[in-house]
């Protein structure tokens, strides 16, 4: 994701700004020019960072809730912004613990929809669904007994364009215990998002397509292999070893999981180099042989996986070097072997055969 300023002081913000900490402008994200305008005029007139005016206003949600700093064109029939319009169901805020935790869920789920933007991906809602294109929507459930007796009833997932994601899963503590617990070295909001929209776009992009579900097959494998069985040996601990040719161990378990754990990685992998490029970094990264640079300046959002990956590894170490230099655990736990940048690879092409702007 690119850096963003105000558009009203050019201070630095993250993307969920909704007040500038310099100038205290009020700020709203417009998806339509992918950036930040401010409330000028006596708080009346959306303005952006060169005086251009547009009509546009608050996403619905921020009104009700509080929850969103997306901007939405005037005319918008539900004047839901880009990234709300997929919510199907909402949790029950009654529970004091609900709403601080769903406000998290929307934050990680907006850096999605950014992502999935940027990338020039269908992104139908399911009121635009059709034959042939799958719309996608989201259901965010509070689950009480998960929470108060570790009983979970409500598993996340994806079943048809729906995405479900059990709130529990906001609540940092219980989410690094489950990290643990599962030996994963990576457990995010972000991430779960990023792979449950990976099985949306298999459905979405590939199962209907016969030339493109061989191709996908060449590369990991039938998918008509037994689900139910094969998640189940999965967590009996008899499933397949983790290698160097999965991105993860989960990734191991059947051809749509590494399919969709594939797809998080791309994800991962295009944002944080976006973010590098927008902040213009350079890297010398000392190895045995020779002193690395990196160059960043270039597109992730269109470059093939060899470029990714080449510039993903020493970025990755960099970023590994930080976090342990302030106590904590490698940020990027993985490393990119040639099968993944070939699963990689399929992903790319695959993205950029379905973009709606070429």
């Amino acid at each position: 994701m690119r850096a963003f300023a105000c558009p009203n002081c050019h201070s630095p913000i993250h993307f969920e700004a909704r007040l500038c900490h310099s100038c205290r402008a009020t700020l709203g994200y417009d998806p339509a020019i992918d950036a930040f305008r401010f409330l000028a005029d006596g708080a009346t007139v959306w303005r952006d960072a060169h005086g251009g005016i547009s009509d546009v206003v608050v996403c619905a949600n921020n009104n009700d809730f509080r929850i969103c700093n997306w901007l939405v064109d005037v005319d918008a029939p539900t004047h839901m912004c880009r990234a709300c319009c997929h919510n199907r169901t909402i949790p029950d805020l009654t529970d004091a613990s609900v709403p601080q935790r769903w406000a998290k869920v929307e934050a990680a789920k907006r850096r999605l929809i950014h992502t999935l933007i940027r990338l020039g991906l269908p992104l139908e809602t399911k009121a635009q669904e059709a034959p042939g294109r799958q719309g996608l929507a989201f259901d965010f459930l509070h689950d009480p007994a998960a929470e108060t007796m570790g009983q979970t009833q409500i598993l996340t997932g994806h079943d048809g364009g729906v995405i479900t994601l059990n709130l529990i899963e906001a609540d940092d503590a219980e989410r690094e215990r489950m990290r643990a617990a599962m030996g994963e070295p990576y457990r995010t909001l972000l991430g779960h998002f990023r792979h449950e929209v990976g099985h949306h776009y298999w459905s979405r992009l590939v199962q209907n397509d016969q030339q493109e579900l061989e191709a996908f097959r060449s590369v990991f494998g039938d998918e008509r292999r037994n689900y139910e069985e094969a998640l189940s040996a999965y967590y009996a601990d008899s499933g397949k070893i983790w290698t160097d040719a999965y991105v993860s161990h989960y990734a191991t378990s059947h051809p749509w999981e590494d399919f969709a754990e594939t797809w998080a990685h791309y994800l991962h992998i295009v944002d944080v180099l976006a973010t590098a490029n927008a902040l213009d970094l350079s890297l010398e990264v000392p190895d045995a042989a020779q002193v690395q640079a990196v160059d960043l300046a270039f597109d992730p959002y269109r470059a093939n996986a060899a470029k990714l990956a080449s510039h993903m590894e020493p970025l990755a170490f960099a970023m590994n070097a930080m976090n342990r230099s302030m106590g904590k655990d490698d940020l990027y736990p993985f490393a990119l072997s040639d099968a993944i940048v070939v699963k990689l690879d399929y992903i790319a092409r695959l993205i950029g055969n379905n973009r709606l702007d070429g």
